[in-house]
């Protein structure tokens, strides 16, 4: 590994300046807001109904056009949207036509007025990219089920020849207690499916019409408007230069655009400056969720979910210290101040339900995440408490009533936010340097010795309070004055006292944080 990194940053590596001052807010669009200015073709699901797997409950983009200014009070200046091309299922991963906004979403107009409003507010967009995988309606696809061997699209796919040339087809909706509907592969469907899912078949991506195609298509949306792409199981597409050549022809078209991979370990093979530009930071999440559990920690919650199950553990304040200096050591600094830092997505139970529904885990875990290099995200409702385990629990409607939100939360995450917002310190400029660890306490340091900026930030997830000393030689003699927000938890008791040879003695209560800068 170190022979890589030394290889990787031996290279000129290029990440768009934006996404260093972000705040993202990801949105499962169908799930957000309704603004009841889209017709429905038929009856959809009771917004406050539970979610299933497959209801739609009419969630568009007018909707969320409308919450803008919600959303920029919060704090948010970037917004990561689920996929919003056409497609027969809720979550939009089995896309059907990549150049129209689905109906259902408010089609193109809505995509048009999205992106203006956005762009108004000096805000960005970037959008869900699926590009192993389409669905069943996808034209190329369905064009093979109509006309079998004489489809002129057959190499799009791989499927199987020998089937079709002797009159027989695909099974393309096998029944679902079937034994190709769990685990299909080209013997028993005809082609080749995503996992097995007959409803996901598996482009050919040595085919240069489908990486054309792929290239058009990422070219088109970022003319359109949007500002990058998060990529959907990027290494699921292992066509030797592919990526590369995605990333010269999105850079082409806009030099800023970010390209987010997918990917769930860590990679800095892949964030060497010719593929992605950053990665989604799950194993951040996963180490957040460790340690600002603390006893909290729902395991049985955790091990539902397949990542979780095999990374999610307690971790006292030592252990935790040494997962952010791995971490935040493993790329490039051009790279580390790109990387998606989220506490969960719509891929994971929520960061609440897996601390046991202990909402202090979660203010303990905004805290870091708000004083880290990297972008943070906020999944949607996250802010206000919404709970929920696995797809469909993590992905229910948010509440349009402000009196189900937990209104001290959201306070909490604003304020964090906004203390972010106002220091490029906290944000890509400032250096990290873990200054302590005992207990369940960590403290670090962010400095940036150009401007003489420096903070300390401290967490103690234990159930006991505790008293940590720590040198802090980038605050020289000056004194460190404790910063709150008027929402900021009284019960979060915590001091710093100068201990003389730039040391200090930080204190601070069970399940509180701290955060001073020098004075």
């Amino acid at each position: 590994m170190a022979a890589d990194s030394a290889t990787i940053r031996a290279v000129s590596i290029e990440t768009p300046a934006w996404v260093r001052d972000a705040v993202f807010y990801q949105v499962f669009p169908d799930r957000f807001a309704r603004s009841g200015r889209v017709p429905a073709p038929g009856p959809l699901q009771a917004w406050d109904a539970p979610p299933t797997q497959d209801g739609l409950k009419g969630g568009d983009l007018p909707g969320l056009t409308d919450r803008l200014d919600e959303l920029a009070d919060l704090g948010i200046t970037a917004l990561y949207l689920n996929p919003i091309f056409t497609s027969a299922s809720n979550h939009r991963y089995h896309a059907d036509d990549y150049l129209a906004v689905d109906p259902l979403l408010g089609g193109e107009h809505a995509w048009r007025g999205l992106v203006e409003s956005v762009h108004r507010r000096g805000m960005r967009v970037i959008i869900d990219g699926v590009f192993n995988h389409t669905g069943r309606g996808f034209l190329p696809f369905h064009h093979i089920l109509e006309t079998g061997a004489e489809s002129p699209y057959l190499d799009w796919y791989h499927v199987d020849r020998a089937r079709l040339a002797s009159g027989g087809v695909l099974d393309a909706y096998p029944p679902p207690w079937s034994e190709a509907a769990h685990g299909g592969d080209i013997g028993r469907l005809g082609y080749v499916a995503w996992w097995g899912l007959p409803a996901l078949p598996k482009l050919n991506h040595a085919n240069p019409l489908v990486r054309e195609y792929i290239m058009g298509i990422a070219e088109y949306w970022l003319r359109a408007g949007a500002d990058g792409w998060r990529l959907d199981v990027p290494e699921e597409i292992r066509e030797p230069g592919f990526w590369q050549a995605f990333r010269q022809r999105v850079k082409a078209v806009n030099r800023d655009a970010y390209i987010l991979a997918e990917i769930w370990d860590p990679r800095p093979e892949r964030l060497g400056g010719d593929e992605f530009d950053a990665v989604m930071d799950y194993p951040l999440a996963e180490a957040l969720l460790g340690f600002c559990g603390g006893s909290h920690l729902d395991m049985g919650v955790a091990r539902s979910h397949n990542e979780y199950a095999a990374h999610v553990r307690p971790l006292d304040g030592a252990a935790f210290a040494a997962e952010l200096e791995r971490l935040l050591g493993m790329y490039d600094p051009a790279v580390t101040a790109v990387q998606f830092n989220l506490l969960g997505s719509h891929d994971t139970p929520r960061f609440v339900t897996v601390c046991g529904g202990d909402r202090e885990s979660l203010r303990l875990g905004t805290l870091i995440q708000m004083t880290l290099p990297g972008a943070p995200s906020i999944y949607y409702g996250d802010e206000i408490g919404m709970e929920g385990g696995l797809d469909p629990a993590n992905r229910a409607a948010f509440p349009p009533d402000r009196s189900a939100w937990d209104l001290d939360l959201r306070g909490f995450i604003a304020g964090a936010i906004a203390l972010r917002h106002s220091s490029a310190t906290l944000r890509d400029r400032g250096s990290f340097r873990v200054a302590g660890a005992a207990g369940g306490c960590v403290a670090y340091v962010r400095h940036d010795p150009a401007a003489s900026k420096s903070w300390v930030v401290a967490v103690n997830a234990g159930d006991e309070g505790l008293t940590l000393d720590v040198t802090l030689p980038e605050s020289g003699e000056r004194d460190l004055e404790v910063v709150r927000w008027p929402s900021w938890p009284g019960r979060w008791e915590g001091s710093v006292e100068a201990t003389g040879g730039g040391g200090a003695r930080l204190t601070l209560g069970p399940r509180s944080g701290l955060i001073a800068r020098a004075r």
